[in-house]
């Protein structure tokens, strides 16, 4: 399930490393909760209609983003949350919240990624970023995906994810969280698998990191 919400303008320059501040605000909204603490089965996009300049960013007509969850009841758990604390930051509050069912998916899909999907793997050594054009990509993203699955209760096999080899402008983009630089692709993904295994996608994201923001899907 998922939500869309809208906000009114802010009052203040928002700075372009705003994630630390959005993932608060949705842990404002959860309450005292350790999901943080978790592998993440939730999602959000970054903030859109903000107008950059040189110091930071504007929303002159207000922001839209959405959160998604598997979980129907940490979604109400959040609704509550907004309906009580509306605020955001630097002026911003919520006016308005659209709820939407998980729509109905074929077993081959593609998304347009709604924020950039961060793929990184550790050792006692050192950590690895990995980007839409490297080819073990689509292994790694199938990887946590199926992990993601299991720790639902959800049969993770036949599931497979890439990136779309066929789009012609694929990038890399990122953004500091709390003084670290983070960058993932934007870059279309084709997921398939079975409906349900899809739309539990779309919920929770790809990659890592999807709780602080990083790999939502439109």
């Amino acid at each position: 399930m998922r939500i869309y919400l809208a906000t009114s303008k802010n009052t203040e320059l928002v700075p372009f490393a705003y994630q630390q501040l959005l993932t608060g605000v949705l842990h404002k909204w959860l309450g005292k909760n350790d999901v943080h603490d978790e592998m993440s089965l939730y999602s959000f996009c970054w903030l859109k209609n903000g107008k950059a300049s040189a110091k930071g960013i504007n929303f002159p007509n207000g922001a839209s983003f959405f959160i998604s969850t598997y979980d129907n009841e940490l979604l109400k758990k959040i609704i509550e949350g907004i309906q009580q604390y509306p605020e955001l930051f630097y002026g911003m509050k919520v006016t308005e919240i659209t709820i939407q069912e998980d729509p109905q998916f074929s077993e081959i899909q593609r998304f347009v990624v709604a924020s950039p999907v961060f793929i990184k793997r550790s050792n006692a050594e050192r950590k690895e970023f990995f980007y839409y054009n490297h080819p073990e990509a689509g292994k790694l993203l199938t990887e946590t995906l199926a992990k993601k699955l299991q720790k639902a209760g959800l049969n993770a096999e036949s599931i497979s994810v890439e990136f779309d080899k066929r789009f012609r402008t694929p990038s890399i983009k990122g953004t500091s969280y709390y003084g670290i630089h983070s960058k993932g692709s934007v870059c279309p993904v084709i997921i398939k698998g079975t409906p349900q295994q899809i739309a539990f996608a779309w919920n929770v994201g790809l990659g890592n990191s999807t709780g602080i923001g990083f790999g939502a899907l439109n």
